[in-house]
């Protein structure tokens, strides 16, 4: 266990093999903020919180979302501390269940009520692959693309505003659609289209370290209940291994049961716990 009382320094670009040191420590789970390190390079290491020199102890990722990695109370109290002045700037806090909920303590009195705590989310992880065990692929499902922007951004948002509970957007939708279309242009996005309409999609929104997170995965209220998530994340895993990363994660509210269904039916398993507060 980590046992420290330095402050909190914002890190900079000489940390920036230090945090991907410490990421890689649990690479599945801390698989969001290695993801953003390495696809926004050394000056990104600015979004971050950290605790010790060369060597770092615990961090806390701080941008639109506040993710903490590898923090006992003692570096929750610090950081806590430090991130009183942040509440405006922050959608969320997650990450590893102890750790967000631990931090939420100490914030709670500072920034307020949560508009929603979502203290058990399975965390899981598939290493098998769909072809070697005979699991069923909908052959359906393929990359998104870019031309099919304004058919994706509907399922993108629907999916958003029934996990989260408010819309993606309020007036412009432009700087949601930079975002859909950058997964779409990174090949991150996998649709099934029927009818010159999206009935699935499911996207990769973190990978680093051989580790691809999939998130967003939604199906269309009409296409439910017909047999099409198993088979169509299986098609998602499959690509995924084969051109991104070997091993898959996502993370699922608890209380989702026909998706942990799905995903267990997929071959994921719990790996660790997360939890998520929505601001």
């Amino acid at each position: 266990m980590l046992r420290t009382s330095s402050p909190a320094r914002t890190l900079g670009s000489s940390d920036y093999d230090a945090a991907l040191a410490l990421c890689r420590q649990d690479a599945m789970g801390n698989v969001f903020v290695g993801a953003r390190l390495v696809e926004g390079g050394p000056a990104f290491a600015s979004s971050l919180l950290g605790l010790g020199g060369a060597e770092l102890t615990a961090m806390c990722w701080v941008s639109a979302n506040v993710v903490p990695i590898s923090c006992n109370d003692a570096a929750l109290d610090v950081f806590a501390a430090k991130l009183r002045r942040y509440r405006r700037r922050c959608s969320s806090i997650f990450g590893e269940a102890e750790q967000v909920l631990g931090l939420w303590e100490r914030l709670e009195p500072m920034w307020g009520t949560a508009r929603s705590i979502r203290p058990e989310q399975p965390m899981m992880a598939v290493t098998t692959s769909p072809r070697e065990v005979g699991r069923p692929m909908d052959p359906r499902v393929r990359l998104a693309r870019e031309d099919e922007l304004d058919l994706v951004m509907p399922a993108s948002a629907h999916m958003f505003t029934a996990e989260i509970g408010y819309p993606p957007y309020v007036g412009s939708d432009q700087d949601y659609r930079r975002m859909v279309r950058g997964l779409i242009r990174a090949g991150h996005t996998y649709v099934i289209s029927e009818g010159g309409r999206i009935i699935f999609k499911a996207d990769v929104g973190s990978l680093a370290f051989g580790v691809a997170q999939i998130q967003g995965v939604w199906v269309a209220p009409q296409a439910r209940g017909h047999g099409i998530a198993e088979p169509a994340m299986n098609a998602v895993v499959q690509h995924v291994q084969d051109h991104l990363a070997p091993d898959v994660t996502l993370y699922v509210n608890s209380y989702n049961e026909p998706a942990l269904r799905t995903y267990q039916a997929t071959g994921f398993e719990e790996i660790e716990t997360f939890a998520t507060v929505i601001l």
